[in-house]
């Protein structure tokens, strides 16, 4: 008979369960390498020649069912085998650090390792590098293949062309076809809560950089290919082309008005606009829209299939986040502190799990109705599993509003409407931090947040599995003034847990910068503001249930699968008859366009229909959370380190005095980064930052130069 797991602990999976994991492993990576060598036979004769007149006669489709054959379906699968993978994944496994810790990183430390830390491309590890030399590698060939085959065919067209113009027209065209190449990973990394992201341990930030990257290979590429087309048209006195819209080919004005969105994209989104004018950038973005809409008109829908599978992926992904942002999510309190920082606690489904450093998105209406705004998740869900918390420091107008808007609210009471996206977060992150010997945390200001939730979770493994053993602690924080000492207090959550802290091997090393002695002016401990829930009030739940990676799946092969019906019932029964008669071509614009509907309709309805029956099964548990009506008796929160001339403030707790002695604060100057790391004993070290750039590539130049081989680095960054 099997033994049961101990209530609250999860059973370690079985050989079965380890080697089907592994299977889906392998059958994702072995799909995706096939993928790319499609894209990089199908510039040779050995595509045109060999491949596609046999898929032809083997499947009796056109050449729009075999593109999506061979470059959307194995996307595709890849991604369900991503979420089938996820859904069984067990996270919490209690012999995972004894099976990371002797092996943790150690064969791909180097990888890992930070090789690039000042420059266009930001941090860069020689893994990145690799891939995004084998990227370039692949396009160049791509490229190179397509205009080595076009040029032997070569044939003057046009009176009086000369063979240079002839040439420069084909460049120009396979152009646009390597820049499609860079668009089919495009929004890969942009949606949020794709299985592919964390089958491959990325976190949806840590993923923007590829993002940036792949749209500028491909608005060069873009650019490079409108200009040698409008150097071509004005050399043979064809500048007029510019203004046609062809019925069954190329449509020049929807190629130019792709263009022109995404020269306005990439402008705005060059740093020192995007960090100077964010909602401009923000906004300018949104023109991804009619981007893809003009790029599919313009190439028409047998090669937009090349981009496809991105755009299928990102669609789902941005229609389930604007199904969750509908509901409002109740507020249970809030906890401010003197240096106008507000801690926000949300009732959460306890079904709804996540991992240190995830990622919360929030929307207040009465702050701005249109601005969403991304914050560290500061709580457990290990540790609290009816609590959900981020805190927002105020850096910005809207942040400053928002302190002012729950600063102004009685204690005893208010209504605060909140919307959510989220939280996203990287898999078995929180199992990550067990496997190293010693870790330290280094943050710059409200930096310290992702390191909140790391603590709270480790609080949490310590005590739930007498086997693990924690890593020694060592946070390294720095502030600007001790008013921000207070980020401090936010180690401990308000229901209390200095005890359970104090089960950590945790050190604090506290820097204030421009202060050379503690203030001697008195500081106001925090207070709490306590909200009343609308009856339309609802926890912050999974999008799609507690099964939500598999659900996940599901919708999307369901929607491809309902996609397919739609696409290929219109082809038989609509467009085929009229291209059947030798007098009639179907234009390719309205084609293209009922093709984009339909991949809408079927999009918006299957996800549409999949949150809807998640939400039918969360009633009950909406139900408990809202009978708690008005404010809960609790504790004030301790205030930990507020100082008074010089003298730390009379405790209210006895408790509080490990997690005391274990502070140190300094003042008057910055830390020692580079003394403080390389004096780090062990094997195998955790080093996570987390703040401002210049501190993220101080860490890293330490941790990638030199010695200290049992450094490894990892970068929180927000840096958008």
């Amino acid at each position: 008979m099997e033994d049961t797991p101990a209530k609250g602990k999860k059973r370690p999976p079985s050989a079965a369960e380890a080697a089907a994991r592994s299977a889906m492993l392998l059958l994702a990576a072995v799909v995706f390498v096939g993928w790319l060598v499609v894209w990089a036979v199908f510039p040779t004769r050995t595509y045109s020649s060999t491949w596609a007149p046999k898929l032809a006669t083997l499947t009796g489709f056109g050449k729009q069912a075999i593109r999506m054959m061979l470059f959307v379906f194995p996307v595709l699968l890849v991604y369900v085998v991503a979420c089938v993978y996820l859904h069984l994944h067990k996270e919490g496994d209690p012999d995972a650090p004894s099976r990371t810790r002797g092996g943790f990183s150690r064969r791909m430390a180097a990888w890992r390792r930070p090789l690039l830390v000042r420059g266009p491309l930001g941090i860069v590890t020689p893994m990145e590098l690799a891939f995004l030399l084998m990227l370039l590698a692949l396009l160049v060939w791509f490229y190179s293949a397509y205009v080595t085959a076009e040029f032997a065919k070569i044939r003057i067209k046009l009176p009086g062309e000369k063979l240079w113009q002839a040439r420069l027209e084909k460049a120009a065209r396979r152009l646009g076809t390597t820049g499609s190449l860079c668009v089919a990973l495009l929004f890969l990394p942009v949606a949020r809560g794709s299985a592919l992201l964390p089958l491959v341990g990325l976190t949806s930030e840590a993923s923007v950089k590829y993002h940036v990257w792949l749209g500028n290979l491909a608005m060069v590429i873009f650019t490079a290919h409108g200009l040698c087309y409008i150097t071509f048209w004005a050399s043979t006195d064809q500048i007029d082309e510019m203004l046609k819209w062809a019925k069954t080919r190329m449509a020049n004005v929807a190629g130019e008005l792709t263009l022109l969105c995404g020269l306005a994209m990439w402008a705005t989104a060059l740093p020192r606009v995007r960090r100077r004018m964010f909602e401009l950038f923000y906004y300018a973005h949104h023109l991804y829209v009619p981007f893809v809409l003009f790029c599919a008109l313009h190439v028409g829908v047998t090669a937009f299939c090349f981009v496809l599978p991105g755009v299928f992926v990102f669609a789902i992904d941005r229609c389930l986040r604007f199904l969750q942002s509908r509901t409002r999510v109740r507020l249970v309190s809030a906890r401010l502190l003197p240096s106008q920082a507000v801690e926000l606690n949300f009732a959460k489904s306890p079904c709804l799990r996540y991992n240190p450093t995830s990622t919360l998105f929030v929307n207040v209406p009465s702050v701005s109705r249109l601005q969403w705004h991304p914050f560290t998740v500061t709580s457990s869900s290990s540790l609290e599993p009816d609590k959900l918390s981020v805190v927002v420091t105020s850096r910005g107008s809207w942040t400053r509003k928002l302190y002012e808007t729950v600063s102004s609210l009685p204690p005893s009471g208010g209504h605060l409407a909140v919307s959510v996206e989220g939280p996203y977060c990287a898999a078995a992150a929180s199992t990550r931090f067990l496997g190293y010997d010693s870790l330290v945390m280094v943050s710059g200001g409200s930096g310290i947040t992702p390191f909140i939730s790391v603590i709270r979770e480790l609080v949490h493994q310590s005590g739930a599995a007498e086997t693990v053993q924690a890593p020694r602690l060592l946070l390294v924080c720095v502030f600007k003034t001790s008013a921000e000492l207070d980020m401090l207090d936010l180690l401990v959550p308000v229901t209390g847990g200095l005890s359970a802290i104090s089960r950590l091997d945790l050190r604090i090393e506290a820097f204030v910068t421009r202060e050379g002695e503690p203030s001697a002016a008195r500081k106001q401990p925090g207070r709490e503001v306590w909200f009343k829930p609308w009856p339309s009030d609802a926890p912050v739940a999974p999008v799609l249930g507690s099964s939500g990676w598999l659900c996940l799946g599901a919708v999307v092969a369901s929607s491809f699968a309902v996609f397919l019906v739609l696409v290929a019932a219109l082809q038989r029964f609509y467009i085929y008859p009229i291209d059947g008669d030798t007098n009639h071509v179907y234009p390719w614009a309205a084609r293209t366009m009922l093709n984009l509907l339909f991949l809408g309709a079927s999009v918006a309805g299957v996800t549409g229909a999949a949150f809807l029956w998640n939400k039918r099964g969360s009633v009950d548990e909406d139900i408990k959370v809202k009978s708690v009506d008005g404010p809960t008796p609790a504790m004030s929160p301790v205030a930990l380190f507020h100082w008074a001339g010089g003298v730390e403030r009379e405790l209210e707790s006895l408790p509080a005095q490990p997690l005391l002695q274990a502070t140190n604060v300094h003042f008057g100057h910055r830390p020692d980064l580079k003394g403080m790391l390389l004096g780090i004993e062990g094997e195998n070290v955790g080093v996570m930052a987390s703040g401002p750039q210049g501190m993220l590539e101080e860490v890293a130049t330490i941790c990638s130069s030199g010695p200290p081989s049992n450094l490894h680095f990892q970068c929180i960054s927000f840096t958008w």
